[in-house]
């Protein structure tokens, strides 16, 4: 890739429940260095404010459409069900994004067969982990 920083595309919850926001806030500090994260926003706080002023739905949709599309790799957390990162999960394969997805299994919880049944061990990785394990993963995933 030359000197062109890579883009990562980070999914996780938003309207589906925010609890994992704060976890979100440290893999995305994380992933800071392997490249620019397009959708740090997910791991603010105040989440719901977007950072390019987008309002509407519409305007959500199509900015992540547009930083999903133009993103080298995807990096999902998964334990929250969310039908939005499922559905961008759907579009990252569509366009052939390398794709990590993060799950920390617990009692309460069963990671989606549409989701589990979709690793290929190349392009798409799911890895059941806890926290400790990130650094590691990442480096796995990214190659250094």
């Amino acid at each position: 890739m030359g000197d062109r920083q890579m883009k990562i595309y980070f999914c996780g919850s938003i309207r589906g429940g925010r609890k994992d926001g704060e976890l979100y806030a440290r893999i995305i500090k994380q992933l800071e260095a392997y490249g620019k994260v397009l959708t740090e926003h997910v791991g603010h706080k105040d989440c719901f404010t977007f950072p390019t002023g987008a309002k509407t739905d519409l305007e959500i949709y199509d900015q992540d459409m547009a930083w999903l599309e133009d993103s080298d790799a995807v990096v999902a957390e998964v334990t929250q069900v969310s039908m939005g990162v499922g559905f961008e999960l759907g579009r990252a394969v569509a366009w052939n994004k390398r794709v990590l997805c993060l799950y920390r299994p617990g009692d309460d919880s069963r990671l989606s067969a549409m989701v589990r049944g979709a690793h290929d061990g190349k392009n798409f990785l799911v890895k059941d982990y806890k926290e400790e394990d990130v650094p590691e993963l990442l480096k796995e995933f990214f190659g250094h």
